[in-house]
């Protein structure tokens, strides 16, 4: 049984990772499950085996992106105090890109297209998450311990510049005169923008 396990894990996760190609290339309209089947090198019979359409498999692929997003950006917590919060979750923003970049490259594309697919969590969890988020920045702004500013704007803030290093990617290794990041690009990534975003919001 364990083998078999094995073997169909191996199986979903060789196709989730073509499908993946294949809507960053194509787009949804544009992707097929044939074309997802040979970049996974197995018979289309297969893919459809786990998948059953093209459908279920992007709702899957965005899935998989969402449940990944959602665990690093729901670490913004009153208690820790702004410095702890926000250096964690640029952090983990900064990981996310350079760790998935395809993930956030179909995530961006989906909500360029209108979130046909992810309605109700771009419409109401973000929402209410920007929401909630935002009055823990304005408790903190209030206590003195940052400075005043539009609070959802801070957000929109450290979303595109954590994200444009996943969804730019190419453009960036272009100007870099790079073929892919170095070891060392994340953490300097990562200092770079905690400590740009933290003084300008007059944290110590």
């Amino acid at each position: 049984m364990n083998k078999q396990a094995n073997k169909r894990k191996q199986s979903q996760d060789a196709i989730m990772d073509a499908a993946r190609d294949e809507f960053i290339q194509q787009g949804f309209k544009g992707a097929t499950v044939q074309a997802i089947a040979d970049k996974a090198n197995m018979p289309k019979a297969n893919v459809l085996y786990y998948y059953k359409n093209k459908e279920n498999l992007y709702h899957k692929v965005l899935e998989q992106t969402l449940e990944m997003w959602d665990t690093a950006i729901g670490d913004i917590v009153l208690e820790d105090g702004p410095r702890v919060a926000l250096e964690r979750f640029i952090a983990a923003k900064v990981d996310i890109a350079f760790e998935n970049p395809k993930a956030s490259k179909i995530y961006a594309m989906e909500i360029i297209q209108g979130a046909q697919h992810i309605d109700n969590f771009a419409r109401v969890y973000l929402r209410n998450w920007v929401k909630e988020k935002s009055a823990i920045f304005e408790h903190w702004m209030n206590e003195g311990a940052m400075a005043k500013v539009d609070p959802v704007k801070l957000i929109f803030l450290i979303w595109s510049t954590t994200q444009h290093y996943a969804d730019f990617e190419t453009q960036i290794l272009n100007i870099t005169n790079k073929q892919e990041y170095e070891d060392d690009d994340r953490e300097q990534v990562k200092a770079f923008l905690i400590d740009f975003i933290l003084r300008g919001l007059k944290i110590s």
